[in-house]
């Protein structure tokens, strides 16, 4: 029955009421990513090659039976995490102005296919299967009411910001996830009964290939781990010397963030960077420990970009006195403040129990706005990590096995 219903759901129904994608050109640099990432209310640009492509890289989109061949391409997306990790490297420590005047393409994710065309006539099970080989973001076309002289006002309009027009190959695009596909199915969950109830180690989808760095190591460290946690769309956990869970360093936490969190990375312990990053802004006493150290590691350029920052913060720009500045802080931290609500003793990530049912650890990451949920046993130790991706294929292999 679950084939049979889903199988007339099209990727374009899950598109009513997504936004159009802010864009970027690929030939913006990473100032100007940055400059955009500050100014929307999304955590990821989408960044397009409009160069005339050959027929053979051409991207094929039929809407409203209108096939057309396309001459602009998503061919990636930037977030806060990747220009943080980027500004964490020693030739970028040195002189952050100078690095972040490089092309974005310097940035971008350099795992192929990670951002998919697919056209809206797609089927469900095509989504799927693409992130199930990898994909995260599924760039479709939208149907809006621009009408035809206002998109030619749009393509003509010089743009003076750095940002790219949202129109391409004449109509606006929007992006699937992991999580439009989850949220998607958990409104059909009674359609795969009793899967839903099971709980995540019954299924097996309980992944301990994890990432995971000691609570007092430095946070430096862990840049790397970051990065990939970015990819694989999970987090990096911080624990003890006995494996219990303190915390995470989360990839969807640092991009509500600012660059000058690269300065904290640098210069503190996973620890207090977990408390440096922790909704409401970081604590003085360690902005005041981030600039001694940026001071005594001789990292003239990131303290000079880590002050100019706090000040244009503060409230009190009148004074002179460096110790009244306010910490830096972002203006998107409303995303994190789900963080606000600790889960576990001395934990403050997103857990689970491995006898929690697929369905509540569906809720709960969809609630908290994350593609994953941690694992633990009752004493906090760390047992592994549960995904959207892992999630996925439960149900791919149902709907497979109902075919």
């Amino acid at each position: 029955m679950a084939v049979s219903l889903l199988a007339h759901v099209v990727i374009s129904d899950l598109c009513l009421g997504k936004p159009a994608l802010r864009s970027l050109p690929i030939s913006a640099t990473i100032a100007d990513a940055l400059a955009a990432l500050r100014n929307s209310e999304d955590n990821f640009i989408s960044i397009w090659d409009c160069a005339d492509h050959h027929a053979a890289h051409s991207v094929s989109v039929n809407v409203g039976g209108d096939h057309r061949s396309c001459t602009c391409k998503c061919v990636g997306k930037v977030c806060m995490v990747d220009v943080i990790c980027y500004l964490c490297k020693d030739d970028s420590l040195l002189s952050p102005c100078t690095a972040l005047k490089a092309p974005v393409s310097a940035i971008l994710p350099k795992i192929p296919g990670l951002v998919m065309h697919l056209e809206p006539s797609s089927s469900l099970l095509e989504a799927i299967d693409l992130i199930l080989e990898g994909t995260q973001n599924l760039v479709v076309p939208i149907q809006t009411r621009i009408s035809n002289y206002s998109r030619r006002k749009q393509l003509q309009k010089p743009s003076t910001t750095g940002f790219a027009t949202t129109i391409h190959n004449g109509f606006e695009y929007c992006w699937l996830t992991q999580e439009d596909i989850i949220r998607f199915l958990l409104s059909s969950i009674g359609l795969f009964s009793p899967i839903p109830a099971l709980s995540i180690d019954t299924l097996g989808i309980i992944n301990t290939d994890i990432l995971a760095i000691d609570y007092h190591s430095p946070a430096s460290s862990a840049v790397k781990s970051i990065s990939r946690s970015l990819a694989e769309q999970t987090s990096v956990a911080v624990v003890d010397s006995e494996g219990t869970l303190i915390g995470e360093i989360s990839p969807f936490t640092l991009a509500c963030c600012d660059e000058t969190v690269a300065a904290a990375i640098t210069t503190l312990s996973s620890g207090d960077l977990m408390a440096y990053i922790d909704c409401g802004g970081p604590p003085e006493d360690l902005v005041r420990l981030v600039k001694a150290r940026l001071k005594e590691k001789n990292l003239d350029g990131m303290l000079e970009a880590y002050i100019q920052s706090a000040y244009s913060s503060s409230t009190s720009s009148s004074s002179d006195d460096e110790s009244s500045l306010s910490p830096p802080r972002s203006g998107k931290y409303s995303r994190s403040m789900s963080y606000s609500a600790r889960m576990v003793r001395r934990a403050e990530a997103i857990v689970c129990h491995p006898k929690s049912s697929l369905v509540a650890v569906m809720i709960q990451a969809i609630a908290h706005r994350v593609n994953y949920v941690w694992v633990i046993e009752d004493d906090c130790s760390l047992v592994g990590i549960v995904t959207f991706c892992e999630m996925l294929k439960v149900f791919r292999e149902h709907l497979g096995s109902m075919g």
